[in-house]
């Protein structure tokens, strides 16, 4: 992708990806089975290797988390993962105990990545569990995708987002996550999200039209 593409600025990774890994799907089709202290150790290599080659971007690394994990665990997990590599968002879920763990990771310097939104009343709570944060430290990613997947329309989240934080003091950036195809990657580019995830073939696709940008007037209605 950084040969085709000329530049790369982050990875977000999660344990799904991780699975598709052509080492893992491996094993895996082998019959074998990851321990959990196997399971980190290969999600950790995955993570160094990204992090070589990009650096200066940065690495979305997720904690394992359910309905019933605590705060105090997530935060335990964050903390370690954190210490893998120099360029490391956390990525917490955004509920009560997300929100907790993600407030105080920030105090202790933590950067965070903030997911599975799909409200703007949880990028609000986002915006105050982690107030006083320098910029870069918080991202918030709604996950468009699965919005358009129940009938609801995704980038009207993302534009809602975007002018609800205009009027905060900015610390947190808004990553438009679960990006379906390049008409939701454009839309975003126009609303003005400050990261956009996407994968290989919606990038590629973009490179190939020559980066443009949207027109002032491109729309999203729903279904598109």
């Amino acid at each position: 992708m950084l040969t085709q593409l000329g530049f790369l600025d982050g990875q977000t990774t999660n344990p799904t990806l991780i699975s598709k890994n052509p080492e893992a799907r491996r094993k895996l089709e082998q019959g074998k089975k990851f321990t959990p202290r196997e399971t980190l150790a290969f999600y950790r290599g995955v993570v160094n290797t990204i992090s070589g080659l990009i650096p200066g971007g940065s690495v979305s690394i997720e904690v394992y988390a359910d309905a019933s994990t605590p705060a105090e665990e997530m935060l335990k997990q964050g903390r370690e993962m954190f210490d893998w590599i120099p360029n490391a968002h956390i990525k917490f879920p955004t509920s009560r105990e997300g929100l907790k763990a993600a407030q105080q990771a920030v105090k202790e310097g933590l950067r965070v990545n903030m997911t599975l939104v799909f409200s703007q009343e949880q990028a609000a709570a986002v915006d105050v569990a982690t107030k006083g944060a320098r910029k870069s430290q918080v991202f918030l990613s709604p996950f468009i995708g699965r919005l358009d997947d129940r009938g609801e329309n995704g980038m009207d989240l993302i534009a809602n987002i975007i002018r609800m934080y205009r009027k905060g003091d900015g610390h947190v950036e808004v990553l438009t996550a679960s990006v379906r195809n390049l008409d939701h990657f454009l839309y975003a580019l126009k609303l003005g999200s400050d990261i956009i995830t996407a994968p290989y073939d919606i990038l590629k696709r973009w490179g190939d039209k020559g980066f443009r940008f949207p027109a002032p007037t491109t729309s999203m209605a729903r279904g598109e």
